[in-house]
């Protein structure tokens, strides 16, 4: 695989799994709504996950959760260009979770270095938008769209179909001339897919991958955890880590998580047991 993803001003090294901090600045975000949606408490909490090991920031104004109401542009925008601003010169990448290509160019040229998106850059004018950028790319699979994605999803051949829809994206953004190091991919967990297409897809991410593209796990506190636990959102811990290192242990090369302090150290005991530890 490419032992580096370009992402903006920064080029990530791969060789040991890597940390998205996630920074939800919306009111209805399934684990944390409310929480960062005032500027200043995004900032710090931006900084905090910073302190703690993260790797990069994933920012958010839109939830994303199953039946989440749509977000005006403008709004998202009020609430995502403070938050950049402040954290653009941090230290770290930060990553914009959109999909509108009018809030793309906004947030990138306010200094933003990658761009993710639930649709996989498929609104018309997305590639355009992103095409001559230097940022990274995390494009995502996802059945439906989010308001009724969990009605009622269906596959012959989960792996196979997500497999082929992410191999004919990347197809689509090399045809725009865009780099193939810019390029990261994400299954998809919880968007349009039952809990057992999940695990199924966790296990056989190894089975999913394809040339040289690295892949993000992000299923942090979902309820592909509180299925198998029984926990309601605040309480997924434990199966977020557990989750996080079946996706490393299968090749994945960044996950995207709430919990930064916590995964640090759970990947840290990881990577010694598979490696050693240094003299």
């Amino acid at each position: 695989m490419s032992s580096t993803l370009l992402c903006g001003r920064f080029e990530l090294s791969l060789e040991r799994p890597l940390i998205m901090g996630i920074i939800n600045v919306t009111p209805d975000s399934f684990s944390d709504g409310a929480l960062h949606l005032d500027a200043d408490a995004a900032i710090a909490h931006g900084l905090r996950l910073i302190d703690e090991g993260a790797d990069l920031l994933d920012i958010g104004a839109e939830s994303t959760r199953p039946g989440a109401a749509p977000v005006a542009l403008d709004d998202e925008l009020q609430r995502l260009l403070p938050v950049i601003e402040a954290l653009r010169d941090s230290g770290v990448p930060l990553s914009i979770d959109t999909f509108k290509p009018s809030v793309m160019r906004h947030v990138l040229d306010a200094g933003a270095d990658m761009i993710n998106d639930i649709y996989a850059f498929r609104q018309p004018g997305a590639l355009d938008a992103v095409a001559q950028s230097r940022c990274g790319l995390c494009v995502m699979h996802m059945q439906g769209e989010p308001r009724t994605m969990q009605q009622a999803p269906r596959y012959e051949d989960v792996v196979q179909e997500v497999r082929g829809f992410l191999l004919a994206r990347v197809g689509a953004m090399r045809e725009k001339g865009i780099q193939p190091e810019r390029i990261l991919l994400d299954p998809g967990f919880g968007f349009g897919k039952t809990p057992a297409q999940n695990y199924l897809l966790l296990r056989q991410l190894a089975q999913l991958q394809f040339e040289t593209y690295p892949w993000l796990v992000a299923l942090s506190r979902k309820s592909m955890i509180g299925h198998i636990t029984g926990r309601p959102a605040s309480e997924r811990l434990g199966g977020s880590i557990a989750g996080a290192l079946a996706g490393i242990a299968r090749g994945a090369k960044m996950v995207r998580v709430h919990d930064v302090a916590a995964t640090v150290d759970a990947i840290k005991v990881w990577q010694t047991v598979e490696h050693g530890v240094s003299e």
